[in-house]
C-alpha cells in the first residue's frame, strides 16, 4: 500500500492503528524488504516477520536449489571426462587386475581413527578394517568418518585407477536431487601452499576446468566458490609427492588445518620423508596398496592375451606370452624370471608389457639375459610404450583429421615436453608456458628479434612506401634506408625489454596466464572500475620502459650524427614522452575494454583447443582497439604537422607495430611466437602444435583433466624427460 508523500519527501507506513511504526526515506532498505514481501499497511507486526521470514526462506531456498543444480551439472561434466578416461585406460576389462591394499601405519597416517584434529592419545577406539579390493574404495571410504583417507603406493601401483574408480562409484550413486560432494580429481602438482590457500587453488582450478563455474552466484562469489562453501565439492588430491619437496611442509599443516572432506594420494616414500622431515604427521586414515603377486600378474596377461598354458599333453615347443607365461609359472626362481617378477608387481609394468607386446612383436624378448636388471626392463617397456601407441592409425577420427606421425620424432618431442616441466617444475602442459622454459634471455631475445623484423616490414610497407611517393626517391636513399631499419630495430629491441620486465614485475601475470573473458556487447562499469588503476598503471610502466629505450636508441643515434647535446637532450626527452603517452592509451584503453568483457559460462568443460581459440579472439579484439586509438592519435598528430597522407600513412604504422608489440605481453601472443614459431623452427615441436598434442591424447600418452593436458603416467613422463636430456635437442634423423 503506497502512502501520499509527506513534506520533505518523508514517507510513513502505520502498522495496528499507529501504535507501531516505520519511517524511512526514498529506498530504504526496510521499504525494499517490504515489498519483497507483499507487506501493506494493515499487516499486524506478527504478519509482517511471517512474511518477511518466508522470503527470506523462499530466496534460501532458490539460492540452494540453484546450488544443486550447478553441483548435478558438474557431476555430469566429471562423470563424462572420467568414463572416457576409463575407456581410454581398457578399465572395463571383465578381468581387471585385483588391486589390494592393507592400513598404512599410525607413525605416517597419523592416526586410525575419525577425529581428524584431535590428539592420537585421545581415544582407545579400535582400528578400522581397511583391507580391501579395488571396486570397495568408495565403501572404505564412508568407514573412515573423517572424510580424509590418504592412498599410498609406489610409482604405477594403481593409485590413480584407484581414485577413477572411487570417483565414479561415488557419482554412479548420486541423483539429481543429491547434496552428497561431487568427487573431482585435482592435481596436486600445480598447488604451491604457501602462496595460495587450499580452499582459493580448489576455486582457481575449478573455474580454469569448468568455465559456467566461473560466473557470478547469487552471493556475489563465484559459483565455484559458493560450491566449495557449501561443501558440494570432494577433492580427490592426486600426487602430494608430485608437490616441490620444499612446500610438503606447508602442504602437510594445511591439510590437517583443512575441514574440507579429502581423498589424497602419494607415493609412500615421499610421504615418510616429508613426515621425518617437518615433524608433521598427516592426521588421516590412510591406506598402502601391496604389490601384485605373481599369480595375479599371469592370470591378468592370461585373460588380456587370449593364452593358454599347457597342460602336459601338447609336444609343441610354447612360443610367445604363452612361453614367458611358462617360464613365470614354472621357473620363477632363474635370473631372467625373478627380473621379470619383479618388474610385473605393479599394474603399471603389467598393462605396459600387454600393450607393448600385442601385435606380433615377441614377448620371449623380456626373458632376453641383457636386460639383466629391473630398471632396464622397466626402461625397456616404457622406452617402447611411444613406437606402440604411435604405431596405431586412430581410425575413429574425421578424414580431414586422420595423419601419421613418425614414431621417433614424436617420442623426441614428447620427450621435448617432459624436460620442459621437468624445468618449470610443473606437471602441466599449458599452451600459454610452451616455450618459457629456456632462459629469460632467451625469450627476450626471440620476442625482440621477431617484434623487430615484423615492425621494419610493416614500417617499410606502409609507411615508407606512402611517405616514398610523397617525397620522391630521394627521400629512400637519405633517410628511408637507415630510418626505416633502425625504427624495426628499435621497437623490437624495446619490446624485448618490456617482456623481460613484465616476467620479473609480474606486470601482466606470473606467466602471462591466458584471460577467461571474452567479449560481449554489455554494460559494465563495475568491471571497468576494478580495473581502471591496475591496467592503467601496468600501461604506465610498459610505456616508461619503451619511451626510456626508445629515447636511449634516438639519442645514440644522434650522438653518431654528430648533433649537440641539447639536442641530444631534447629527443631523448621526446622519445620519453612519447612512451609514457603510448603506455598510457594503451592502459585507458585496455581499461575501458573492461566494461565489454564476461565470464566465459559455456555449459561444457573447457579444453585446451577451446581455451586458446577464446584468448586469441579476446586478445585481436583488444589489440584492434589498441591499434585504432594508437593510429589515431598518432595519425592526426602526424597530420597537423606533415599533411594528411604522411599522417594516414604514420597512423597505419604506428597501430599496427604497436598492436605487435603489445600482443606479445598476452598469452596467445607468446604462444604464436614461442610455440607456433620459435619451437617448431629448432624441431622441438612440430608445426601442428595442437594436433599434436590432441593427438598423443588420443593415443593414451597424455589426459586431459580440463584445459591443460598431463602426461597419464608419471613414470613415462620422467623417462622421457630423462632421455630428451641425455640426447640434447638432436631429434632423430
Amino acid at each position: 500500500m503506497h502512502t501520499p508523500d509527506r513534506p520533505g519527501g518523508d514517507r510513513s507506513i502505520k502498522v495496528d492503528g499507529g501504535n507501531s511504526g516505520i519511517a524511512s526515506t526514498g529506498d530504504n532498505a526496510v521499504n525494499v524488504l517490504i515489498n519483497a514481501g507483499g507487506i501493506s499497511a494493515e499487516d499486524t507486526l506478527a504478519e509482517m516477520v511471517d512474511r518477511l521470514v518466508q522470503a527470506v526462506r523462499a530466496r534460501r531456498s532458490s539460492v540452494e536449489d540453484a546450488l544443486a543444480d550447478k553441483a548435478y551439472l558438474l557431476a555430469q561434466k566429471v562423470s563424462d571426462r572420467l568414463h572416457r578416461e576409463e575407456e581410454q585406460q581398457r578399465l572395463r576389462d571383465p578381468h581387471p587386475l585385483p588391486v589390494h591394499w592393507q592400513l598404512v601405519p599410525p607413525k605416517v597416517s597419523g592416526r586410525r581413527d575419525s577425529n581428524r584434529n584431535a590428539p592420537a592419545e585421545a581415544t582407545d577406539a579400535p582400528p578400522l578394517d581397511l583391507t580391501g579390493q579395488l571396486d570397495e574404495i568408495a565403501a572404505v571410504y564412508e568407514r573412515t568418518e573423517s572424510g580424509w583417507l590418504m592412498v599410498l603406493g609406489g610409482a604405477g601401483s594403481g593409485k590413480s585407477i584407484l581414485i577413477l574408480r572411487f570417483a565414479l562409484a561415488r557419482l554412479k550413486a548420486r541423483t539429481p536431487t543429491d547434496t552428497a560432494p561431487v568427487p573431482v580429481i585435482f592435481s596436486f602438482g600445480s598447488w604451491n601452499p604457501t602462496t595460495t590457500p587450499l580452499r582459493d587453488w580448489l576455486i582457481s582450478q575449478l573455474e580454469r576446468d569448468q568455465p559456467f563455474l566461473a560466473g557470478p552466484s547469487p552471493n556475489g562469489s563465484t559459483w565455484a566458490a559458493a560450491l566449495v562453501g557449501a561443501g558440494y565439492v570432494l577433492p580427490i588430491l592426486d600426487g602430494f609427492d608430485e608437490i616441490a619437496n620444499g612446500l610438503r611442509g606447508p602442504a602437510l599443516r594445511a591439510l590437517n588445518a583443512a575441514t574440507l572432506p579429502l581423498l589424497v594420494t602419494s607415493r609412500h616414500a615421499e610421504l615418510e620423508a616429508a613426515v621425518k622431515a617437518t615433524k608433521v604427521v598427516p592426521c588421516a586414515v590412510g591406506i598402502e596398496l601391496s604389490d601384485l603377486t605373481l599369480d595375479d600378474s599371469v592370470n591378468y596377461l592370461l585373460h588380456a592375451t587370449d593364452t593358454t598354458l599347457s597342460d602336459g599333453t601338447d609336444t609343441t615347443t610354447p612360443t610367445g606370452w604363452q612361453y614367458v607365461l611358462s617360464e613365470l609359472r614354472c621357473r620363477p626362481h632363474t635370473s631372467a624370471g625373478a627380473n621379470l617378477a619383479a618388474v610385473l608387481t605393479t599394474p603399471l609394468m603389467v598393462t605396459l608389457a600387454r600393450t607393448v607386446y600385442e601385435s606380433d612383436r615377441n614377448p620371449s624378448e623380456l626373458l632376453d639375459i641383457e636386460l639383466g636388471t629391473r630398471k632396464a626392463l622397466e626402461d625397456h617397456l616404457l622406452d617402447n610404450f611411444i613406437p606402440t601407441a604411435y604405431a596405431r592409425f586412430l581410425s575413429n577420427r574425421p578424414v580431414a583429421e586422420q595423419r601419421r606421425w613418425d614414431p621417433e620424432l614424436a617420442r623426441h618431442r614428447l620427450g621435448y615436453l617432459a624436460a620442459h616441466l621437468r624445468q618449470l617444475k610443473t606437471h602441466d602442459v599449458e599452451w600459454w608456458r610452451l616455450g618459457t622454459s629456456m632462459k629469460l634471455s632467451s625469450q627476450m631475445l626471440v620476442v625482440g628479434v621477431a617484434v623487430g623484423i615484423l615492425s621494419g616490414l610493416v614500417i617499410g610497407i606502409v609507411y615508407g612506401a606512402t611517405v616514398g611517393l610523397v617525397y620522391g626517391p630521394a627521400w629512400w636513399l637519405r633517410e628511408g634506408v637507415v630510418d626505416i631499419p633502425l625504427n624495426g630495430l628499435g621497437i623490437g629491441l624495446t619490446f624485448g625489454l618490456i617482456q623481460g620486465f613484465a616476467a620479473k614485475l609480474k606486470v601482466g601475470g606470473p606467466v602471462f596466464e591466458p584471460s577467461r573473458m571474452h567479449i560481449q556487447i554489455r554494460g559494465g562499469t563495475k568491471k571497468v572500475r576494478e580495473s581502471f588503476l591496475p591496467r592503467v598503471r601496468g600501461g604506465l610502466a610498459g610505456g616508461l620502459v619503451f619511451g626510456a629505450v626508445f629515447g636511449i636508441g634516438l639519442a645514440a643515434y644522434w650522438v653518431l650524427l654528430g648533433y649537440p647535446w641539447l639536442a641530444i637532450a631534447l629527443v631523448f626527452g621526446n622519445g620519453l614522452v612519447i612512451g609514457i603517452a603510448l603506455g598510457l592509451a594503451v592502459g585507458l584503453t585496455l581499461a575501458l575494454m573492461a566494461g565489454l568483457e564476461a565470464v566465459i559460462e559455456r555449459k561444457t568443460s573447457v579444453s585446451p583447443s577451446a581455451l586458446l581459440n577464446t584468448n586469441r579472439t579476446t586478445v585481436l579484439t583488444q589489440l584492434l582497439a589498441v591499434g585504432l586509438v594508437i593510429g589515431l592519435g598518432y595519425g592526426i598528430t602526424i597530420w597537423l604537422v606533415n599533411g594528411f597522407i604522411v599522417g594516414l600513412a604514420a597512423g597505419l604504422a604506428a597501430g599496427l607495430t604497436v598492436g605487435l608489440g603489445v600482443g606479445t605481453l598476452t598469452a596467445w601472443g607468446r604462444w604464436v611466437l614461442l610455440a607456433r614459431l620459435w619451437l617448431p623452427l629448432t624441431g622441438r615441436l612440430p608445426w601442428a602444435v595442437n594436433a599434436f598434442l590432441d593427438d598423443a591424447y588420443r593415443r593414451g600418452v597424455l589426459r586431459q583433466p580440463g584445459a591443460v593436458y598431463q602426461f597419464r603416467h608419471a613414470r613415462l613422463r620422467d623417462r622421457l624427460g630423462e632421455v630428451y636430456e641425455e640426447h640434447g635437442n638432436q631429434p632423430p634423423v
